[in-house]
């Protein structure tokens, strides 16, 4: 039979009581005052009469510091640099403030005081504030300078170790003081800073000096076997002298072979140290004997030790034994002898860096290891034998371990990799990066570059055999993506076009390497190559030549054609090392012709340049091709560099009268080829052997020199040899280099003789003849064109100068420079009332133009008179135009930028006049003929700026639209997604008022007025269909409300999306916490509040049940209440044995401050006195 206990709430109420404490038990459980609140040590009385604390109580606590400090600095007016009372706090020194707490990381804070003077309060950490007050002084103060002169001996004392003794001493003075170098015999020391800080250096190098004043030197010369015992062991004794005496003794060290002791410091102090060192040597001087031992060489080191550590222990064992490197007592090296032992291992002289490891970290761990030391002998030694010594078992072991890496060496394969030196830098990287992270991923591989001077693609893999592999694989993967970015491409750009392709700061030439991901590189400036070489993957180099082209083709009248020859011809039309086709491109203006890759079978060749010069290559070409096709032949002659121009001709005039005659092509030899005699001449058999027997015969006559005199006025012989001949020059390029030579400077003789082949002194003389002539006929004009214009007029570089000395053949000299500062001309200096006759000037004219205003132009009356003309067509001129005031701003543009870019594209200067005139007046200075076009784009752009304004005024059309603010959530929509759709779709602004706005139901549309009229009436719409809905009241209990609105409100999301209703939950704390209310279409309402009530009653039964169930793990309500009842009110902390229960003393007040006071009270943010922070 079995029984069961049931558990009602008074037998527990009853239990619960059971386990309360009786009152006494309850008294004797209450801990006593000192258990509760136990009371500090007491201090024991010291005999001094002091109490010194025992524990960590009251242990001495050091007192903290802040770390970071406040200093005031004061800038006097007249010291001041920036004395612009309208501008405290901004412009030039608030700039300069900003820097200097960036640059320091100090905290500034500046006022103004009454006498205007600058006050400057600088918080931060110690260094900080010193580097931020010196930075002040330099850049806020303005500088003063003062010399001091001291000794020159002084001067290393003020410098201090390293520079910090004036290091400090400049940034305790915040000034700037510079000393003489050594090798200046000058004593004198400049100061640079503030009145304040010169004084305050003056005084502290001052001081420094008279320190040093007080100082004496000695020198005492000592025999170098004796310094050891002066010193002692580890300087000891040398170090005892010091302390005893206070002076410095500087004995040198045993590998500097000097006798002399200095000795310094105070004047008795030295005498002390002095007559120490004396004593010292007398006593050692006839007590010493010297006794050798020999030992090899190799066991030298070990008797030595690490740093001397074997040495030192024997002489602190002996300390009146002194033993330099070369002596050491028998009985050490017998001991030494018995404990070292050596071995030698022989390994091929290959495996030895391997051995060694990179920066020998392989060898250096063997060593350290086993204690041994292991000599491998250097590369140009090719020995194989490696000794290795140190104590018996560690050179055994050393041993095993070199044999083992050996036969593991042995047992690696060695892998040669062929990759083109070109890629050997890229794959290394910069310093090795790259290179190192292959290694890192395959740390057993050694892997090796030849030298690059070798020119070797080479590349030796060294390891296991696996990881040798999967290295191989790797670095031929990174070739593989090399050799696709690596693709080369040359295009041929005319040098003229060079600059656009660049662009004004590089920006073209950037823009197309962005967007290409390539690689473009120009050739030099003073280059005559036109080649642009660009570099990256395939598809990517030729978008950017057609980007290239596009550029040259938009700047010039350029064509391009193809031509069809016969692939076959193509290298023979090509010529050895291209002569041929090059010979075609200089004739034709520099044409590019493109050939097929050989071997593509493509017969397509293109010619590219402009369309005269196309056409003339094209017939060339075809000309070329026909003659090869018929069995052209090929000749080659010699000829002297220098007769080839002469053979040329002027403007190729020679040669062209031989092709012509004869039908055959002759080609001279470039700069780049390397045999410059050599003339080729292809064409026909018949064409070729006339053309050969003409240049033949010319040859000859240039080989047969002859002498001739002829008559120059000496008035004209400087003209042919200034600078340094340059005319001569060019008639011996020009006249197969005849020789030209002028009689003596001061001789007075006309005669000139020229020596050379007889054709080419015939011309060279008709030549200078034609230049006497000139010269003869030479006037000189003067231009006068106001000063300011001359560097206009010159152009960059004096580029435009230099071409109409071309175009005219003229001479064109500058004036000087005016000099502004210079002062003016002297009146007249009069004595007794009378000027001096002698001086009496005549007077000046006012209209004659001024000397700095003239530009004289010598050479043919008829080109001077043309120069005159091009140089006044190089003034700018300057004209004005009517732009309306309110456009200037928009015509100027962000930071310039649009009437710079004007500027550009017009090459022109365009003025605007300053906001404060209000002037509709735009100024265009430049070249007459660029005026007109900078004009027309200025009233153009005047014209969009004006439509700009017309279409802004048509585009600030407002409306207001009445709407209850009940509505304005609702129009706004869920992160405003309702009210943006209306304003994208109408392309209007809408503004909703704000919340302290009068009007709270005013929402103001601007835009275009028929899209804000849409706009209205898209928003009356919604209006129109709020105003439709009815909200209704229901009660749902609270208790289920949680769960209808789900996690982050994701359930009534969905009931609202699904019943297009509103739904409104009360707030905790509101009157009523089941009343919900329910917004929209009458009969969505309906549904969404019976779908509401559905789940109310589904969800209040898991309420009532989850209730139910807590009900039984937690006291009842009323039960509790009684307990507390029982209880009593509580009594707080109660202890026993308190001070006032015991004797007079009152209970404690709690809500008494005096009692119990405070921690303190929060404290309030401190206000600078310097007013709220400008920066």
């Amino acid at each position: 039979m079995s029984s069961v206990a049931v558990l009602t709430q008074e037998s527990f109420n009853e239990h619960r009581s059971g386990l309360r404490p009786e009152k006494g038990e309850e008294e004797d459980a209450l801990p006593t005052y000192k258990d509760a609140f136990p009371p500090l040590p007491e201090k024991a009385a010291s005999p001094e009469g002091t109490q010194e604390t025992t524990n960590a109580w009251t242990s001495k606590i050091r007192p903290l510091k802040s770390s970071v400090i406040t200093q005031v600095f004061h800038v006097p007016l007249e010291e001041r640099k920036y004395k612009d009372l309208n501008q405290f706090g901004e412009g030039d020194q608030a700039k300069v403030c900003v820097d200097i707490m960036h640059k320091t990381g100090a905290h500034l804070e500046l006022s103004l005081a009454k006498d205007q003077g600058l006050s400057i309060m600088v918080s931060g950490k110690l260094d900080a504030v010193m580097k931020a007050r010196k930075e002040i002084v330099s850049r806020l103060q303005t500088q003063a300078s003062a010399t001091v002169a001291i000794p020159k001996e002084h001067h290393r004392f003020v410098i201090g170790k390293n520079g910090e003794k004036l290091q400090e001493l400049e940034l305790k003075t915040a000034t700037k003081i510079q000393i003489p170098r050594p090798d200046d015999t000058s004593n004198q020391i400049k100061i640079s800073g503030t009145k304040e800080g010169l004084e305050k250096a003056k005084h502290e190098i001052l001081l420094i000096s008279a320190e040093q004043d007080k100082r004496a030197v000695e020198r005492v010369n000592i025999d170098k076997v004796y310094h050891p015992f002066l010193t002692g062991a580890f300087n000891k004794l040398v170090g005892e002298m010091m302390q005893e005496t206070g002076a410095r003794i500087n004995v040198p060290p045993p590998s500097v072979n000097k006798t002399e002791i200095v000795i310094t410091g105070e004047k008795e102090q030295v005498a002390l140290a002095v007559t120490l060192i004396k004593k010292v040597y007398e006593e050692k001087a006839n007590s010493y004997t010297i006794s050798s031992v020999s030992a090899p060489s190799w066991l030298h080191r070990f008797i030595i030790g690490k740093k001397g550590q074997n040495l030192a222990k024997i002489t602190q064992q002996m300390p009146k034994v002194y033993i330099p490197m070369t002596f050491m007592l028998l009985s050490t090296f017998t001991l030494k002898v018995n404990r070292m032992d050596f071995t030698e291992i022989s390994v091929d002289p290959k495996f030895h860096r391997h051995l060694i490891g990179k920066g020998g970290v392989n060898i250096n761990r063997i060593k350290e290891l086993h204690k041994v030391t292991v000599r491998i002998p250097p590369d140009n030694e090719k020995s194989t034998v490696i000794r290795i010594e140190g104590d018996p078992q560690g050179v055994q072991e050393a041993k095993k371990e070199l044999l083992e890496l050996t036969t593991r060496m042995e047992n690696e394969r060695t892998k040669d990799l062929i990759i083109e030196q070109r890629f050997h830098r890229a794959i290394i990287g910069q310093k090795g990066e790259k290179i190192k992270e292959v290694r890192d991923k395959f740390p057993e591989v050694i892997i090796n570059f030849p030298d690059p001077a070798q020119k070797s693609d080479i590349v030796q893999l060294r390891g296991p055999r696996n990881e040798v592999e999967k290295c191989a694989k790797f670095m031929q993967k990174i070739v593989a993506e090399m050799v696709e970015n690596g693709f080369c491409l040359s295009v041929p750009i005319f040098k003229q076009f060079h600059r656009n392709i660049i662009g004004k700061g590089g920006s073209n030439i950037k823009k197309i390497r962005e967007e290409t991901s390539t690689k473009i590189d120009l050739p030099a400036e003073n280059s005559n190559s036109e080649m642009i070489v660009i570099t990256g993957k395939k598809a990517n180099c030729e978008v950017a030549r057609s980007r290239i082209l596009a550029i040259q083709k938009e700047l010039a009248n350029i064509t391009e054609i193809e031509v069809s020859i016969p692939s076959k011809l193509h290298n023979s039309l090509i010529g050895s090392k291209g002569r041929f086709v090059r010979s075609i491109m200089e004739e034709c203006g520099g044409v590019h012709i493109h050939f097929p890759t050989e071997g593509s079978g493509i017969d397509k060749v293109t010619i590219r340049g402009p369309a005269e010069e196309v056409e003339k290559a094209k017939q060339q070409l075809l000309a070329l091709a026909e003659e090869k096709q018929t069995k052209s032949q090929t000749a080659e002659l010699r000829a002297k560099p220098e007769y080839h121009k002469f053979l040329i001709g002027k403007g190729g005039g020679n040669i062209r009268k031989v092709r012509d005659s004869t039908g055959a092509r002759i080609i001279f030899p470039t700069a780049e080829d390397k045999d410059q005699e050599l003339i080729t001449v292809v064409g026909t058999e018949e064409a070729v052997r006339d053309a050969q027997k003409e240049l033949e015969e010319l040859i000859k006559s240039l080989d047969n020199v002859v002498e001739d005199n002829m008559i120059v006025d000496p008035k004209h012989h400087r003209y042919f040899v200034a600078r340094r001949g340059q005319v001569l020059r060019d008639l011996a390029d020009e006249y197969g280099g005849v020789m030209v030579s002028f009689p003596r400077t001061g001789t007075q003789s006309d005669k000139v003789t020229l020596k050379g082949a007889k054709e080419c002194v015939e011309a060279a003389k008709k030549r200078m003849l034609e230049i006497v002539e000139d010269l003869d006929a030479q006037v000189i004009i003067e231009c006068v064109i106001t000063q300011k214009f001359h560097r206009s007029i010159m152009g960059p570089k004096g580029s435009r100068i230099q071409q109409i000395t071309r175009d005219h053949n003229v001479q064109i000299k500058f004036p000087e420079r005016e000099d502004p500062q210079a002062p003016p001309a002297e009146a007249l200096i009069q004595e007794n009332g009378e000027a001096d006759a002698g001086d009496v000037k005549e007077p000046v004219d006012p209209n004659a133009p001024k000397k700095c205003d003239v530009i004289v132009i010598s050479g043919r009356k008829e080109r001077c008179e043309a120069a005159v003309e091009a140089l006044k067509a190089l003034v700018p001129v300057t004209i004005e135009v009517e732009v309306p005031f309110d456009l200037h701003r928009y015509i100027i543009g962000q930071k310039g930028s649009g009437i710079r870019k004007m500027m550009d594209e017009f090459e022109v200067n365009i003025q605007v006049p300053a906001p404060e005139q209000q002037s509709d007046k735009i100024s265009i200075t430049g070249l007459a003929n660029h005026l007109d076009r900078a004009k027309e784009g200025l009233l153009e752009r005047v014209k969009e700026l004006q439509a700009d304004q017309e279409d802004r005024a048509l585009r600030s059309f407002k409306l207001t639209i009445t709407v209850d603010p009940k509505y304005h959530p609702k129009i706004i929509g869920r992160k405003g997604a309702i009210i943006t759709t209306i304003r994208t779709e109408h392309d209007v602004n809408i503004q909703f008022p704000e919340k302290n706005d009068e009007n709270q139901d005013q929402i103001t549309i601007t835009g275009y007025e028929h899209k804000a009229i849409a706009a209205r009436d898209a928003i009356q719409a919604l209006v129109d269909e709020l105003e439709e809905m009815i909200s209704e009241d229901i009660t749902l209990d609270s208790r289920v409300h949680a769960r209808i609105i789900g996690a982050r409100g994701k359930g009534i999301r969905k009931i609202m999306d699904e019943f297009k209703v509103d739904l409104r939950f009360p707030q905790s704390g509101a009157a009523d916490p089941n009343l919900v209310t329910v917004t929209g279409r009458p009969e969505l309402v309906d549904e969404a509040i019976d779908h509401l009530l559905n789940l109310e009653e589904e969800y209040i039964a898991d309420a009532v049940e989850n209730e139910t169930k807590m009900a039984y793990t937690r006291p009842h309500g009323g039960s509790a209440a009684g307990m507390d009842e029982q209880r009593g009110p509580s009594k707080g902390f109660v202890v026993r044995e308190a001070p006032w229960t015991t004797g007079n003393e009152k209970a404690p007040d709690m809500s008494s401050s005096e009692d119990f006071p405070s921690f303190g009270a929060p404290v309030a943010t401190k206000s600078s006195p310097w007013g709220p922070k400008r920066f």
